[in-house]
């Protein structure tokens, strides 16, 4: 077996998916190809904010979550949920109550109002419609309080959006773990998640409209060997 075919071997066999192109509306197109190789999905992966409105197949999001599921969990109890949203109606609601918060607290902590206040809400508006909510789908990452070992939930549910940020990577997809741009309490209202759950994150999934650069620090600034 070459090296090529080495390497998408082990990016299959880790993410649980075989790695396929995605799928285009018509007229449109991606910025980039999917990657192709483990190594090059990890170097690849980046925090997407914009997206374009090509809607993601339903096949490709199963194989992301196909690849989350198989994370590591605390004992085997796999302790995950993941909430797809993918009706625009249900993202403009998202959107609508989170403007309703910062309306809330622009007038009480920062004592806006009249025309100031219309232009920071425009201002935020815009912002998430071009930006996170601009994703034609949304992935709420979430633990089950009651699962076998629920103090464990906490290391595990950030395991799992990792697996599945890295197979959206591997199929071309932009994605950005999200936590308190909009809380848990807003989430779970909006989507009526029950209380059973708790929410690890929220990820807008697409085709990115860009693939941010991103400097990483040196590895050997990671690494001590033995002793501080």
């Amino acid at each position: 077996m070459n090296r090529r075919n080495s390497l998408k071997t082990g990016a299959a066999l880790v993410t649980g998916l075989t790695l396929m192109p995605v799928v285009k509306s018509a007229g449109t197109s991606l910025t980039e190809k999917p990657v192709d190789g483990f190594w090059e999905v990890i170097k690849n992966r980046r925090s997407v904010r914009a997206f374009q409105p090509d809607p993601v197949p339903e096949e490709d999001i199963r194989k992301m979550i196909d690849a989350a599921r198989m994370a590591p969990t605390s004992g085997n109890q796999q302790p995950w949920k993941f909430l797809v949203i993918t009706d625009p109606k249900k993202i403009e609601a998202l959107k609508t109550e989170k403007l309703k918060e910062t309306e809330a607290y622009f007038r009480d902590s920062k004592k806006l109002s009249g025309d100031t206040l219309k232009e920071k809400l425009a201002q935020t508006e815009e912002m998430l419609s071009k930006g996170y909510l601009s994703a034609p789908a949304l992935i709420v990452v979430l633990t089950d309080n009651k699962s076998t070992y629920p103090g464990y939930n906490h290391w595990d549910g950030p395991l799992a959006a990792g697996y599945l940020m890295l197979a959206a990577r591997a199929l071309g997809y932009g994605t950005v773990f999200i936590t308190d741009s909009f809380s848990e309490e807003l989430t779970k209202r909006v989507f009526q998640i029950p209380d059973q759950y708790t929410r690890v994150c929220i990820t807008p999934v697409g085709v990115p409209k860009e693939w941010p650069e991103k400097e990483k620090k040196s590895l050997d600034e990671f690494i001590v060997n033995e002793k501080f």
